[in-house]
């Protein structure tokens, strides 16, 4: 995944928001569902997570929206930027269109990408985790991110017949009503356990500024811009030392990340969902997969009789239940 900062041209425009962002593409998504099968909701989806609503510097200057670099067959028009490695190769278009274009025909021409159609279109969390597995993005938590924006801002509605007319309607119904519009399957009680722990996060409640999410059945929060474990061990009465063991952390002076899980109870000894399995990508780490999962480090490390110091290669299977 790539996320590029607004530069000083990008800061100079009025910014963007999600909702400007969606009504302007959310046609094209559509039009691109219907010829090539991928849901709508999750091309607008990607195009605001990769572009940041379009205000990301690669976006502003190159018309790029899904962060697709230019490998080797492409002749097109190039843009350089740091990502993973420096002044790496980006694709430039000469609209926002032929980016969106380019992204439906990326999908559908790369045989890493094939498993994906097999998934109906309105089967949007399938392909969220699938973009992740097939190795789209290396940010561990990017099909959550998909999923969440997809279900924020109603997106699902756009992969319906009728989708554009079915998103309005519920945009102006919500308006009208001032109220916002609440999924069927957000619990509000955290007592809950009838939470589905394939919809790997779920909000479950709200507390201090923070959403509460579940996965595996574990309570986290994101972190925000500046957050440490003091302020949000204050928040929720826990000790620092204590977040830090409960995320597996052993240096006593780490912080997080802003966006990045935080597990605010002890993670489990298993999954509980339906993948007995978790496909390896570059960079992963024992942590970071526990992470994913809310699975303890070292129950990982007994599963899969590895040493806590383990270089994960991609490809390799670890096991999680």
């Amino acid at each position: 995944m790539t996320i590029f900062g607004s530069g000083a041209q990008a800061q100079k425009r009025i910014r963007q928001t999600r909702e400007e962002y969606i009504e302007r593409y959310k046609t094209i998504a559509i039009n691109d569902m219907e010829r090539y099968g991928i849901p709508a909701s999750i091309t607008l989806a990607q195009g605001i997570l990769e572009s940041d609503s379009g205000n990301s510097r690669l976006s502003v200057q190159s018309n790029n929206h899904f962060g697709i670099k230019c490998k080797r067959n492409w002749t097109g028009a190039k843009v350089y930027h740091d990502d993973d490695a420096k002044g790496e190769c980006f694709r430039s278009y000469p609209s926002v269109e032929d980016s969106y274009r380019d992204h439906a025909e990326f999908l559908d021409s790369s045989p890493r990408y094939d498993s994906l159609f097999a998934y109906s279109p309105t089967d949007y969390k399938s392909w969220a985790r699938g973009l992740k597995a097939a190795g789209y993005a290396t940010a561990p938590d990017y099909a959550q991110r998909l999923i969440r924006i997809i279900e924020d801002n109603e997106l699902y509605l756009l992969d319906r017949p009728n989708g554009n007319r079915l998103y309005v309607s519920h945009k102006r119904a919500d308006s009208s009503s001032g109220k916002s519009h609440v999924r069927s399957h957000v619990r509000r009680a955290a007592s809950d356990t009838s939470v589905d722990p394939d919809d790997y996060q779920v909000t479950i409640n709200a507390h201090n500024g923070y959403k509460v999410y579940s996965a595996n059945g574990v309570h986290y929060v994101l972190a925000k811009s500046g957050d440490t474990y003091e302020n949000i061990g204050t928040q929720f009465r826990i000790s620092a030392r204590n977040l830090r063991k409960f995320n597996d952390l052993k240096e006593p002076g780490s912080q997080p990340m802003a966006g990045m899980p935080v597990y605010i109870e002890r993670k489990k000894r298993r999954w509980t969902g339906n993948a007995g399995v978790h496909i390896c990508h570059a960079g992963e780490t024992i942590r970071t997969v526990g992470q994913i999962y809310a699975v303890r480090s070292r129950s990982i490390e007994r599963m899969n009789r590895i040493r806590p110091d383990a270089v994960l290669s991609e490809g390799q299977e670890l096991r999680l239940n």
